[in-house]
């Protein structure tokens, strides 16, 4: 083996090393948010009320807590959803397709809906969601850095991530992949709503970022009938936001041996 690729095969080695660490903190950072949650609930004895700056909401389809979903096919024929692009530092893949707008935005430290940016980041109440977009059928990305102002990117053998930055907002995203990281001190839902508010771009039925056209949400699975601000950000959630047609097919990843 010549001494270049010697080098090169260490130095991949190490970016595989260091994205597995990675991955392995994460799970380790979950496996005491969890058990903090659980214990916090056992004595209290009580369940944490829904607070916000979003309308309440429930992911079933009763129409109770602000919304209420309808079946897939009410949507009719939809366009199969595309090949996933290649695998990122988190474990999802990364979609290729053009950002949806920058990750940049007047969010540099000021709270925004009552969500602070703190010099660290929060793990009391850790979970992950997961959010796709489309424009007249082409995907977009969901940029990496949206919550963490002045980002500083890690290079990994599968990619740039995100782990540093002059401060974190208790939703924010580490990777282009969609996944949405909802870190925060205090257990309550979060809306799709807040982390727009974050990122600076307008959310609403008739707009997704600098996109306009009807807006579509599928939201685990189902059509998500509301105002797609008020989307619960639970964990583990599968949202698609859609502007205009054709409609695709709800995309969705797998959380197994993700460390999400």
């Amino acid at each position: 083996m010549s001494r270049h690729s010697s080098r090169e095969s260490r130095r991949r080695a190490i970016e595989q090393a260091k994205a597995a660490e990675a991955r392995r903190k994460r799970r380790v950072r979950l496996a005491i948010a969890g058990s903090v949650v659980a214990v916090a609930g056992l004595a209290a004895g009580i369940t944490v009320a829904t607070t916000g700056g979003g309308s309440p909401a429930s992911d079933s389809a009763s129409g109770q807590g602000g919304f209420t979903l309808a079946a897939l096919s009410t949507l009719g024929s939809l366009r199969p959803a595309p090949a996933g692009g290649a695998m990122g530092p988190e474990g999802v893949p990364i979609p290729s397709a053009a950002p949806l707008a920058a990750s940049a935005s007047s969010a540099t430290g000021r709270a925004v809906d009552g969500i602070s940016c703190d010099t660290s980041e929060q793990t009391l109440f850790h979970i992950h969601a997961h959010l796709t977009i489309f424009v007249n059928g082409v995907a977009k990305q969901v940029p990496a850095a949206i919550g963490i102002p002045g980002a500083v990117a890690e290079q990994t053998s599968a990619g740039p991530f995100i782990g540093s930055g002059n401060c974190f907002y208790w939703l924010h995203t580490h990777a282009a992949d969609g996944i949405v990281h909802i870190e925060s001190p205090v257990q309550r839902t979060y809306t799709l709503g807040e982390f727009f508010d974050e990122w600076g771009q307008p959310l609403g039925t008739d707009q997704v970022g600098p996109a306009q056209g009807h807006v579509t949400v599928i939201y685990n699975g189902k059509v998500f009938e509301g105002n797609p601000r008020n989307v619960p950000l639970t964990a583990h959630a599968q949202i698609q936001l859609e502007v205009g047609t054709p409609l695709v097919a709800p995309e969705s990843i797998s959380w197994t041996g993700t460390g999400l």
